[in-house]
């Protein structure tokens, strides 16, 4: 059977991968990176003290944003096992980070994450394309009414305030899973890691800024970190293949069809932190940054050998799609992109 195919590719495929040493740990790459983007943090809250109230200072909130976000991709990283040969040392380095330095719970963000990964650009099981801000598919933009409904309908055009406003979507959705979800492993101390965030790095803006200021600096603060990270989703999955609820595909297809990669490059590499490669990322979870380049070719032919769609877009292609994707499913209702594999079951 084709499914049984495609299954034996993925161990060919894995085998292949495994043999060649790509999934090997990299804890200095990352533990000098993370040093690094610290040494950024710190520096740029030092600016916010030594430059005083100036609007000048919201050049400084972006720049924020932009490390907690470099912060964020390297707790990701961390979250998949990709630093240390520990379990237990990788997740405690993302819980620290995320909720130390970003304010996010790890908790919450490796259970939406997870499904995430197990169930790509599904309706009904991704979280990810069950946005509050944005319709990402036609049955989400039909349900939308009033004030929900005339934002899906312009989507498109207000894709980039809308990301502008992920940021505090990301808190708020850790916040609420912290308090109110059962069983969450940790709960207390990523509660204390996040006051203790939130608690030193609002009492540093307000008494150094004027009241005033210090909201608007902590609003573009924010505001750019949810640009940069649901930017990076955007970028890899939305204008992609999507798929009905209770639709089984096996998982080289599932993960192969519904990714999109970004060509790497300078720009690409700094504003993606290493989910250019999309595809190989989930396809191996596991595999760290600096071996995505290598897996690259070796995914890419053997995606051509059996035939499996295999989708590479520079940024600008890339954007423009996923412009013109939610503004068709936001005004007309249609999802252009409907998986081939979902239209051939249909039928």
């Amino acid at each position: 059977m084709a499914v049984e195919r495609y299954v034996e590719s993925y161990r060919q495929l894995s085998g292949t991968i495994h043999d060649s040493g790509l999934l090997r740990r990299r804890r200095g790459f990352y533990l000098t990176r993370i040093i690094i983007w610290l040494l950024a943090l710190a520096v740029l809250l030092a600016a916010v003290v030594i430059f005083g109230a100036t609007w000048f200072q919201l050049i400084t909130a972006g720049l924020i944003g932009m490390v907690m976000a470099q912060l964020g991709f390297l707790s990701h990283e961390a979250a998949h096992r990709e630093v240390f040969a520990s379990r237990e040392l990788n997740e405690w380095t993302s819980r620290i980070v995320a909720g130390l330095f970003m304010g996010l719970s790890f908790s919450w963000w490796m259970a939406k994450h997870n499904t995430h990964h197990a169930y790509p650009n599904q309706e009904g099981e991704d979280p990810d394309i069950e946005s509050n801000l944005i319709a990402m598919t036609p049955n989400a933009a039909s349900r939308r009414r009033g004030f929900g409904a005339f934002l899906a309908s312009h989507q498109g055009a207000f894709f980039v305030p809308l990301l502008f406003l992920e940021g505090a979507n990301l808190h708020f959705a850790s916040l609420k899973t912290l308090l109110t979800a059962p069983n969450v492993p940790h709960r207390v101390t990523e509660i204390v890691l996040i006051a203790i965030r939130f608690g030193a790095y609002l009492t540093l803006l307000f008494l150094v800024l004027p009241f005033g200021m210090a909201c608007a600096f902590f609003g573009v603060q924010v505001g750019f970190f949810g640009i940069l990270l649901g930017g990076a989703f955007a970028l890899n999955h939305i204008g992609m293949p999507t798929v009905e609820k209770g639709m089984h595909i096996d998982f080289l297809r599932r993960q192969v069809v519904m990714s999109r990669n970004i060509k790497d490059g300078p720009v690409a590499r700094f504003l993606l932190g290493g989910l250019q490669f999309q595809i190989e990322h989930h396809l191996f979870p596991a595999a760290p940054r600096p071996s995505l380049p290598v897996m690259q070719k070796i995914v890419r032919e053997h995606c051509a050998k059996h035939d499996i769609p295999y989708t590479e877009r520079t940024l600008t292609e890339a954007a423009a799609t996923v412009i013109a994707y939610l503004s068709q499913v936001g005004v007309k209702g249609q999802d252009p992109y409907t998986c081939p594999l979902v239209r051939r079951y249909r039928g």
